[in-house]
């Protein structure tokens, strides 16, 4: 899996874009799944859709303090909830004519303390190469010391852009980027002005076990030194933003090692 796939794409897509995320209900915005999924089915090329679990998930990990203690059935709860998010949004982009095949990372990824460890990414692989899209979600996940661990779409997606040598990644998220103190887009962030731009960045206004924007940010500018590969963290409710994250275009607040 080193060969170099300079082509792929990852695109995440927000729990709060999707989800109303401060319900404890797991409401889904259904219109804002069916216009992305529009937006989507533009885009010819091997992509990967991460979307994140909003209130399909993060009320009930919380419920069951699963960032603090194993639970089976939590454990189970979590992950049913966010799987039935992810059989939505697979369908909606079906209906859209996009090869689209949700993936769990449940079961396929591991994770140590918290931080992914071993993962089987050759059937992810396999489906770029031969044109299907792999969904996959922020989820539960199997930990060799907790038992398990919540994962966040937002650790998965640099992960995958690791391990797979994607070229490109954005972040759809409610905000128009990272937002200084004014309210407006950061235009590039890097380790330089990391500290700097850290300040402004807030975590979720509602229930979140996984970070909020700054947790976003950590898990982007990492990936970035390492790998080199820019992100960019977008406004996805904003119709047309996802289709021009697509097209190639600089758009919201890019992530990258070094101006």
């Amino acid at each position: 899996m080193n060969e170099k796939n300079s082509d792929i794409t990852i695109l995440k897509i927000g729990g709060s874009v999707i989800t109303d995320k401060s319900s404890n209900e797991g409401i889904v915005r259904e219109k804002a799944i069916i216009r992305i999924a529009r937006e989507i089915s533009f885009f010819e090329g091997p992509l990967i859709i991460v979307h994140g679990a909003g209130s399909f998930g993060h009320p009930q990990a919380k419920r069951y303090s699963l960032a603090y203690k194993f639970s089976a059935e939590g454990s189970g709860v979590t992950h049913r909830s966010v799987a039935s998010l992810n059989e939505l949004f697979v369908n909606a982009l079906a209906q859209r004519n996009v090869n689209a095949v949700g993936i769990h990372p449940m079961g396929c990824l591991v994770a140590k303390e918290g931080r992914i460890s071993k993962s089987f990414l050759l059937a992810i692989q396999m489906m770029l190469e031969k044109g299907i899209t792999p969904v996959l979600h922020g989820d539960v996940v199997m930990d060799t010391v907790k038992g398990s661990s919540v994962i966040s779409g937002d650790q998965i997606v640099p992960y995958l852009a690791s391990k797979l040598n994607a070229y490109r990644i954005g972040v759809g998220s409610a905000e128009d980027g990272v937002l200084d103190e004014h309210g407006h887009p950061i235009p590039l962030i890097t380790p330089d002005n990391f500290e700097i731009a850290s300040m402004h960045i807030g975590g979720s206004e509602n229930t979140d076990v996984t970070g909020g924007m700054l947790g976003k940010v950590k898990e982007m500018l990492d990936m970035s030194r390492q790998t080199k590969v820019p992100s960019y963290i977008f406004n996805a409710n904003a119709g047309g933003n996802v289709m021009s994250f697509l097209r190639g275009e600089m758009i919201g607040t890019a992530i990258k090692d070094k101006a």
